[in-house]
Order: structure tokens, then sequence, then C-alpha cells
């Protein structure tokens, strides 16, 4: 892979992880209409840690808070009246049924459901979920159990291609009243528990084949590159659910779907 290509596959990832538009879907699509194939193993590895840390870095006093509220738990210095504890807790639980999904059925589902028809629908539907956020009014409850349940749930429902995991968990707490603030925040630190699961299986088997020599420089443009787009991704997406505007990026989900519809159709 030449450094250009690491640069354009990077830039792709970081925005298309963290914005409501599918990762997933973009990808099954980019194969199908540019026939490009799925990126090699080394290259994978190296973007997802790159929008890890994108995410780390947006919420690192969040993280932070939740370590150190997790360590005083071990040391029974905090309780359930601790909100960082309950919120570490809360992140554990919501990402169960993604992980017991990916695990059981990821395969099955890809299967199934990476035709670009079948994306497009998705997309439709992704565009559907996030343009009724429209309607909404200001919520102000905070995470509890039953928003832990739902956003878990719509982040397991996000593995489909073309629904988008960021826009299906922010518009379920955004319907279940959750405060804006706090929605984007649950979301975000929701998706690190798997983009750290898929990191370090990618890594165990990037052990088997290691990147060569020539490879590093474009590794790290990728990676940067992911890293930086990541970041702005998410500072735009918690500039646009705070000012009630997640709803626009529905056009987009919108305009993809039904091109790329059309396209399958008449081709």
């Amino acid at each position: 892979m030449d450094s250009f290509s690491a640069l354009m596959l990077g830039l792709l990832q970081g925005l298309t992880e963290f914005l409501p538009i599918s990762s997933s879907g973009h990808l099954v699509l980019a194969e199908w209409l540019l026939g490009i194939e799925s990126q090699d193993l080394a290259f994978v590895v190296f973007v997802h840690f790159g929008t890890m840390l994108a995410t780390l870095t947006a919420f690192r006093r969040e993280v932070a808070r939740m370590l150190l509220a997790g360590g005083r738990f071990a040391v029974r210095r905090a309780t359930w009246a601790d909100p960082d504890l309950r919120l570490l807790v809360f992140i554990i639980v919501g990402t169960i049924p993604a992980a017991l999904v990916g695990l059981l059925f990821e395969e099955r589902i890809e299967a199934i459901f990476s035709s670009p028809l079948t994306v497009s629908g998705m997309l439709l539907l992704t565009g559907l979920i996030l343009w009724f956020t429209r309607y909404l009014k200001a919520g102000a409850r905070a995470i509890g159990w039953r928003e832990t349940i739902a956003v878990g749930c719509a982040q397991a429902l996000a593995i489909l291609p073309g629904i988008s995991r960021s826009g299906a968990t922010i518009s379920t707490a955004l319907y279940g009243k959750v405060n804006k603030a706090a929605a984007v925040e649950f979301s975000f630190l929701l998706a690190l528990p798997a983009i750290l699961g898929a990191t370090l299986l990618q890594v165990l088997d990037l052990f088997q084949t290691p990147p060569a020599a020539e490879t590093y420089v474009p590794l790290v443009l990728g990676t940067l590159t992911a890293y930086l787009s990541g970041y702005g991704a998410i500072l735009l997406l918690l500039r646009a659910v705070r000012k009630g505007k997640l709803y626009l990026f529905s056009f987009y989900c919108w305009a993809v779907g039904l091109l790329a519809a059309l396209w399958f159709l008449l081709s």
C-alpha cells in the first residue's frame, strides 16, 4: 500500500467510524462499486488503534475518572453512589449485547446482510432513525439500567452493515430522554471496549504475519490520519448533537443508500 492510499483510507476510517453514516456499510459499498479489496490485516489493526486513541483523547477525563473509580472500588473505597463507578459498570454491561451477537452471529450476519442492496436499505433505515431525532425535546435524564440495556442492544443491532453504531446508540439514548451530552459521551465510551477487543484479536493474528519493513511509513500515516480525522469527527458530532442537528446526517445516509440501490438495480 502506498502512502497516498494509506492517507485516504485512514481518513475514511476515522470519519466513518464516528460520524453516524456506517463505516461497515461504506466498506461493503466501496468494495462493490470501486472494486476495492478488504484492507490488509496490519492496516486494519493500525487504523483501529488510531480511532481508539481518538476516543481516548476526546474523553480522557471521563476514562481516567472511571478507571480511578474502579480502583477505589477494588480497595473498597467506592460505592454505588459514585457516578464514575456507575458509569464504568454501565459501560461494561452495555457492551455485553454486542459482544454476544458478535461472537455468536457476526459471520452469519455478514454473509446474509452484506449485499449492496441490503446495505442500501440499512443506510435508509439509519437515515430514518436520525431524522426522527429532529422532533425530540431535550431530555435531562442520566444513564441508568434501562438506558444502558437499550443503548447496548442498539450497538448490537449496528453489527448489521449499513446501520451506524454511533447513530443508533446516540439516537436510542435521545429517544430515552437522556441528556444530550450524556448520550454522546456514553455512546463513544461504549465504543471503546468494542474497538479495543477487535484490535486485540487482530493483533494476535498480526503476530503470525508481521508487516514488512517497507509498509511502516504507510501504516504510520494511516494511523495518524485515522486519529486526527476520528478526533475531528467526534468533535463535529458532539457539536451537532448539542445543537439538535443530528438529523442532518440523515440526508447523507439517504443519498448514499438511494444512489447505491439504483446503481445495483440498474447494473
